[in-house]
């Protein structure tokens, strides 16, 4: 079939705490044999914490696959057959100290498609309750700041946020207010005219 990839066979390879490595081999339209090493993943939730004064809550913490700290938005990783919702309500709760009202859905994402299975789901979060302690994991550190969602836009711009997942739905975000924005306006005309 025209795209597609057959697998002929799958061996383990490394498996870690956070995911494994297969070795595979797979068969191409032409016929041709492929090594594929693939990273299996369980998958993740990101949050945009959005209050009503359009700020968002992100978090500072050091990344040590990259040697620095990173502004990004709450996430975590999802428990094998684990409700994304819940996952990122719970996050949210852990990372931040919040809970909210509204959770919209901003969609999945695949971040590294080549060669690894996670997949992310997005959210934003509204209606946020009034800061209560976090309840962050053993070992895990980090700091909420509270930014300005314009300002967010031109940092991505600026590439002072290089984190893909928070990219996507702080964009997503600005995109979905925009549009929200524009349809307010709309309907004033209308009634007015």
């Amino acid at each position: 079939m025209h795209l597609q990839e057959k697998t002929i066979s799958s061996k383990p390879y490394y498996q870690g705490k956070v995911f494994y490595v297969t070795q595979d081999k797979a068969q191409l339209e032409s016929g041709n044999i492929v090594q594929r090493d693939v990273v299996h993943h369980s998958g993740g939730v990101g949050v945009v914490p959005l209050t009503s004064r359009n700020t968002v809550l992100l978090v500072k913490q050091f990344r040590y696959p990259m040697q620095q700290i990173t502004l990004e938005i709450p996430a975590g990783k999802l428990e094998p057959g684990e409700n994304p919702e819940k996952c990122g309500r719970r996050e949210l709760k852990e990372e931040v100290g919040r809970t909210c009202n509204t959770f919209i859905t901003l969609g999945t994402i695949y971040p590294t498609p080549a060669y690894d299975t996670e997949v992310i789901h997005i959210f934003l979060a509204q209606g946020l309750s009034e800061p209560q302690d976090q309840e962050l994991d053993e070992g895990e550190f980090l700091d909420v700041v509270e930014v300005p969602l314009e300002q967010i836009v031109s940092m991505i711009m600026a590439g002072k946020i290089p984190d893909a997942k928070s990219q996507i739905a702080l964009l997503k975000t600005y995109l979905l207010l925009q549009q929200k924005e524009k349809n307010s306006e709309i309907e004033k005309c209308k009634g007015n005219s």
